[in-house]
């Protein structure tokens, strides 16, 4: 039977091999129902119901990977987008976010959910990926990355950055615990990572929350229950704010950073599997593009779970590496997802200032896709570099967007270089512009 769906002869690998492979995904993504449940409690959401629906969502969505596409991808609420989802949309105005519910901030991921789809199904995805300046792309994920760190290092718990009435920003106790223990568990990362440790992040989380329990600087409440109730946020969207201005920008910064983040993941794994196989351009082709079908509908059950946007991991390049070259993998992982909801207990210990070092870390290793930036043409290079310091600047990931589309046709414009501004770029850069005009 699992010859038969998956096909496991065809991509010379077998069944041990797949298993093994998937294991070593989730070991390298499973930091995620760790952190998740840290960044969206910031809503006032019920952190055990976020532990369940991120573990349920990413079962889900990497189950639809493994059958729909016999792709060995791990999906779960994505990095960055879980941090634009609590500290944008569903933050306070007066803290510089829109002011949206956590209710309605997961409509906005559904709705955001739906136009992925709509762009997937009729081939709009593929013209707005392409119709963005390569400098640009690069450098959202910078830019995101700088911003998780902001988020980190700031944290109450933490403290190693602090607000200050004269600088804005200061340096805060380092001699604290909560940044002491931060900077343990962050040294412990780049370490374990160095020596190529699958598991490193959880690692470095569980090291650090065990040893702030016996130190009597944290609370240990258990490690196995019956699994938490998903009813504080299952089915709870609100489309209140659909007709409102701040809408779009909303959605146009979800669409575009699920845009390049999912497919840049798909390219990645592909490439490295080698899943595009040039010899059979229509099957894999088709086999593409069910991975992306298959991702746009993640998001949607996300949503409806109660979990920002779904998108596919960029661990998974591990399991890839350790041999896994079919949807058996993927299935792997989904069934160490739905395992792990009987942890709740482990997740409800596990402090902010063990969850933060991966925030700083993740955005060390974001940051390197600024080497594909064009440094030497000026009306590539600011664009990006406004894009890069805008969102962690103005603490949000919709207006470094803005930043960086409407600088780039507005300097490609006033350089005479129209030919460099693809129709998509265009369309965005006036959007950002309507938005800043009206609203």
């Amino acid at each position: 039977m699992l010859e038969k769906i998956f096909k496991l002869k065809e991509h010379a690998t077998n069944f041990r091999t797949e298993i093994f492979a998937g294991i070593t995904t989730f070991l390298t993504m499973s930091y995620i129902i760790f952190v998740n449940p840290s960044i969206l409690g910031n809503t006032g959401m019920n952190t055990d119901a976020i532990f369940m629906a991120t573990c349920i969502a990413a079962a889900i969505g990497t189950i639809v990977m493994a059958l729909a596409a016999n792709y060995p991808v791990g999906m779960a609420p994505g990095m960055g987008l879980n941090a634009f989802f609590a500290f944008t949309i569903a933050a306070p105005v007066t803290a510089g976010g829109f002011g949206y519910t956590w209710q309605e901030a997961l409509g906005a991921v559904f709705v955001s959910g739906v136009i992925f789809f709509i762009l997937t199904a009729t081939g709009l995805r593929s013209w707005i990926i392409g119709g963005i300046p390569k400098s640009l792309r690069a450098s959202i994920g910078a830019g995101i990355g700088l911003f998780l760190a902001f988020i980190g290092l700031s944290n109450p718990a933490v403290g190693i950055i602090q607000g200050n009435p004269a600088t804005l920003v200061s340096l805060g106790d380092l001699s604290s615990p909560g940044a002491l223990y931060a900077i343990l568990g962050f040294f412990l990362i780049v370490v374990l990572g160095n020596f190529k440790i699958r598991g490193a992040i959880l690692i470095s989380i569980l090291f650090v929350s065990i040893l702030s329990a016996i130190l009597g600087h944290n609370e240990f409440v258990g490690v196995v229950s019956a699994p938490p109730s998903l009813a504080p946020t299952f089915f709870q969207l609100s489309f209140e704010k659909v007709l409102s201005g701040s809408f779009i920008q909303i959605l146009i910064a979800l669409v575009l950073v699920e845009l390049f983040d999912a497919t840049g993941v798909l390219m990645s794994v592909a490439k490295r599997g080698g899943l595009l196989d040039e010899t059979k351009v229509p099957q894999a082709k088709k086999r593409f593009n069910r991975a992306l079908f298959a991702d746009s509908t993640a998001i949607l059950s996300g949503s409806l779970l109660g979990t920002s946007s779904v998108t596919a991991y960029v661990e998974s390049n591990s399991g890839v590496q350790a041999g896994g070259r079919t949807g058996l993998t993927a299935l792997a992982i989904a069934a160490c997802f739905i395992l792990a909801i009987f942890f709740s207990p482990l997740a409800a210990s596990i402090p902010a200032y063990a969850t933060a070092p991966a925030l700083v870390y993740i955005a060390g290793l974001m940051l390197r896709e600024l080497t594909e930036v064009d440094w030497d043409s000026p009306t590539d290079s600011i664009p990006a570099a406004l894009l890069v310091l805008g969102i962690p600047f103005t603490y949000s990931i919709a207006e470094g967007f803005a930043f960086g589309f409407i600088s780039y046709a507005a300097l490609k414009m006033g350089t005479g270089k129209f030919k460099d501004i693809h129709p998509a770029t265009y369309i965005i850069a006036f959007l950002f512009l309507l938005k800043f005009a009206l609203f």
